[in-house]
């Protein structure tokens, strides 16, 4: 059997302090994410489409920002968890994701991100798909440089 999911996640960005991390790649930017975890929109995405493609909810019913447990967790820690207790008996067979946002440009960092979303799911690279878009520069906070925003497809087969 086989199974799609899509996610899709948006944060804003600002001079918060905190780094702004994209499928667990730390990037140089002037602006972090203002979230409840670390903010790493690329592996929220990733879980909402994993957990749609098992019909099992979404992110926020699994890891709510209302409990203080998940405050500044690594995102990949919550990645881990659905991989190990929800994924089974099924496995990804691929991952499509365009992130969209003005600054910083991430063509060079793509690489990475792919290397690394790669071993955390246990997929060859081949089958990870990260591409960057931005935004029309007069089209609010995500053209002015102020959100960032994920969209993730998927396929598993079980």
């Amino acid at each position: 059997m086989i199974r799609i999911g899509s996610g899709w996640d948006l944060h804003r960005l600002s001079p918060s302090g905190k780094p702004l991390i994209i499928g667990g790649v730390e990037i140089p930017s002037e602006k972090g994410p203002l979230a409840h975890s670390d903010g790493d929109v690329l592996i929220h995405a990733l879980i909402d489409a994993l957990l749609g493609a098992l019909a099992k909810g979404d992110i926020g019913s699994h890891f709510p920002d209302t409990d203080p447990a998940y405050q500044d967790i690594d995102s990949m820690e919550l990645l881990k968890s659905v991989l190990q207790h929800e994924l089974p008996p099924y496995s990804i067979v691929n991952v499509d994701a365009t992130l969209i946002l003005q600054r910083p440009k991430l063509r060079e960092h793509i690489d990475a991100i792919r290397e690394h979303v790669s071993t955390a799911l246990s997929l060859p690279i081949e089958a990870i798909s990260i591409k960057a878009k931005t935004a029309e520069e007069t089209l609010g906070e995500l053209g002015e440089g102020d959100a960032i925003i994920a969209q993730v497809a998927l396929l598993i087969s079980g």
